[in-house]
């Protein structure tokens, strides 16, 4: 049998077991004729304004700069959530979308994340979210206003999830098939410390 021969067996036999795709499977001219791969459309997209609660924190930046993060919590997890850092709270919500839900940083958490049940496919946002809005910022942006409320409020209330470094915000959300993401546009209300 020479190599054209054993090509075209190949491809027969990995047809029938279905090693290729149906496009490909059955061609008249052997295996040049075969057509070119379909290219898919691009995911959907789409963009909302949303009025939201968001969590201010300090990011604890490394590099010496500094930033105030905000932090967009679904409101199932809401909850498991209060009184944790950021990091902890994104682990919960991992280990309650991801599908392993043995790997080693699902184990040994206060939540048994097993039990929750998974986010209603509507929910905004699909998973914790945050942005970290790096200084120097002006008041012209979303971010600006925060600095105030940020400077004032003690600085131990910035590394916990807590009601009392809530936030009221106008957020531009943007939605695709994979994932989401946000845009602080403008803070409505901040708390008084």
């Amino acid at each position: 049998m020479n190599i054209g021969s054993r090509l075209l067996w190949y491809v027969a036999v990995a047809s029938v077991f279905g090693a290729i795709p149906a496009s490909y499977r059955h061609f008249p001219g052997g295996v040049e004729s075969a057509p070119a791969p379909v290219s898919l459309p691009a995911p959907l997209q789409s963009t909302s304004e949303l009025e939201v609660s968001l969590f201010v924190q300090d990011p604890h930046l490394k590099s010496g700069k500094k930033g105030i993060e905000v932090v967009w919590i679904p409101q199932p997890i809401l909850k498991y959530c209060l009184g944790k850092t950021t990091q902890e709270c994104s682990t919960i919500d991992y280990c309650i979308r991801t599908t392993n839900k043995q790997v080693a940083m699902c184990k040994n958490l206060s939540v048994d994340t097993a039990r929750l049940p998974a986010y209603p496919a509507d929910i905004p946002p699909r998973r914790v979210l945050s942005l970290t809005c790096l200084y120097p910022m002006t008041v012209t942006t979303g971010c600006g206003s925060l600095m105030k409320f940020f400077e004032s409020a003690p600085k131990s209330s910035l590394d916990r999830l807590s009601t009392r470094v809530r936030i009221k915000a106008r957020v531009k959300l943007t939605r695709s098939a994979d994932d989401d993401q946000f845009e602080l546009l403008e803070v409505l209300a901040a708390p008084s410390s």
